[in-house]
């Protein structure tokens, strides 16, 4: 038993949100479609659902899959397990058939809740017992009554909150494990960070089953501002909801900016006020960011952070409205350590690439199931992430690519990272993905899949841009036009290098 001093301090999310739910109760919450929920009214439907899974035996530390698009039941789900002291293992409806089956399977949930319009498939990769979201769901709402224990059975603050799947370059998914501890962290960043007011809102687009949005849902109840649920990038409903609310971030990931430019341009709504934008701008062509951040008149987040860190580590930087940024140095974000440490965890000198070690309050707890890859990403009290920078005399940090994907041609490492911002640079160039391919002479050469607007560059035209801004060995050997629309996407919006690949191949 810990000393009344020690466990004063061990809050945890669900009691938080109480806290707020009393201080904010007649303010909305959630927005839905024309369903609005207040925070008294989501607190009354939070601790009646945590009722309806205590009865059907869930129980501390048991998981609870949901397999849904955005809507409010999603973040009850969330709210009702952490007041139980449960874990949502938030599953991807993306994923075919055995994906799905292997995301289930890894975390062997005690009860399922699942979206009408995915119970067949869910029904064809498992017998969990279902609570179909929906007439069954809000008829077992309806008949709950608050059970007392809900509030009082999560003593930790360690103790996991969601399961987020990630999205490898290849191979199946791994389930990192998010504790409360760490989405009140990651709620804290993201206010300090961004400058947040208690009540400005977030547009929840983006999957619920995706960082950006599980994070920032929660860490916007927390604060006590309203978030609209979005069922995917409409750009439509979301630039009307832009003219409606006050938003802390919009997030705009890299794949849906042209559909979202394109609407703001034809509907140029009022805006209520927007504090930051974007995310990801290593993947996103410069004029675009300058564009968007035009259209909104909010600066762009010069932004990297991952499922197992949260906004953190990279984050402290931001893009005025309307430039075409120069630079994409990234600051390095507060409450976190970093380090850039070679293959035998010695910190690199300034201006030499090394993977980003990371420790912090913000950070996941491990990847479920996966002791192997834990011991070996957990080393020496860091969590190492597999991404490669490099520090700047100033202490900023640029992006170089995954340490994992590298081309060895004759010798030489070639990161496609760099050659994908030279051609992101030309304004006629929308996406641009870089990978390796078998080469007779080098062992391997780099090949660029290039989107452009029509009547955009050709072949000869993005060669003489690598020549200027490129050594011999990392310029393509190769240009493969595509649409826009066939540069195959993570979650996320990355574009998966292995699938291109996989294309060169055939």
């Amino acid at each position: 038993m810990l000393p009344e001093v020690m466990r004063a301090g061990r809050a945890d999310l669900y009691s938080i949100f109480r806290t707020r739910a009393q201080d904010c109760a007649d303010r909305v919450a959630v927005e839905d479609g024309s369903k609005n929920w207040t925070y008294g009214e989501l607190r009354d439907r939070v601790d009646r659902l945590a009722s309806v899974f205590l009865a059907r035996g869930v129980a501390p530390g048991d998981r609870i899959a949901i397999l849904s698009r955005n809507r409010s039941e999603y973040l009850e789900v969330e709210l009702a397990a952490a007041g139980i002291g449960a874990i949502v293992a938030c599953l991807n409806w993306r994923l075919a058939s055995d994906e799905l089956r292997h995301c289930n399977d890894l975390v062997e949930p005690k009860l399922a809740v699942v979206e009408q319009g995915f119970m067949a498939a869910y029904r064809d990769i498992s017998d969990t017992p279902c609570l179909e979201i929906g007439a069954e769901l809000e008829a077992a709402i309806a008949k709950a009554e608050a059970d007392p224990r809900t509030g009082t059975l999560v003593d930790d603050p360690e103790a996991g909150l969601t399961i987020l799947y990630t999205s490898g370059t290849t191979g199946l998914p791994k389930g990192a494990l998010i504790s409360h501890r760490a989405h009140i962290a990651r709620s804290m960043a993201f206010a300090a960070q961004l400058a947040l007011d208690p009540g400005d809102g977030f547009i929840a687009w983006a999957p619920m089953f995706h960082m950006a949005s599980t994070d920032h849902t929660l860490a916007t109840i927390v604060r006590g501002g309203t978030v609209i649920m979005v069922d995917g990038l409409q750009p439509s409903i979301i630039n009307e909801a832009l003219s409606r609310h006050k938003i802390g971030w919009f997030v705009m990931m890299p794949g849906a900016f042209d559909a979202f430019i394109a609407e703001r341009r034809a509907n140029p709504l009022p805006l209520k006020g927007i504090k930051v934008c974007g995310a990801m701008a290593d993947l996103v062509p410069p004029h675009q960011i300058a564009e968007l951040t035009e259209l909104l008149d909010a600066p762009y987040l010069n932004s990297f952070g991952a499922t197992e860190t949260g906004l953190p580590p990279g984050t402290a930087g931001l893009i005025a409205p309307g430039v075409v940024p120069k630079t994409l140095s990234k600051r390095v974000s507060a409450f976190c350590e970093v380090r850039l440490v070679d293959p035998d965890d010695r910190v690199v000198p300034d201006g030499a690439p090394g993977e980003m070690a990371v420790r912090g309050p913000t950070l996941f707890s491990g990847y479920w199931n996966a002791d192997d890859t834990n011991a070996k990403d957990f080393r020496n009290g860091f969590f190492h992430m597999g991404d490669l920078f490099r520090r700047n005399p100033d202490g900023t940090i640029d992006f170089v690519d995954r340490a994992k994907y590298l081309i060895k041609t004759g010798g030489e490492n070639v990161y496609p990272a760099e050659i994908e911002r030279v051609l992101l640079a030309h304004p006629s160039v929308v996406d641009a993905a870089v990978v390796r391919a078998f080469d007779v002479k080098w062992g391997e050469s780099p090949v660029a899949f290039v989107a452009c607007v029509e009547g955009g560059p050709d072949a000869d035209e993005l060669m003489g841009l690598c020549r200027e801004m490129l050594a011999g060995y990392k310029r393509p050997r190769e240009f493969r036009f595509i649409a826009f629309e066939d540069f195959p996407r993570s979650t996320s919006g990355k574009v998966q290098r292995h699938l291109l690949e996989a294309q060169l191949a055939d």
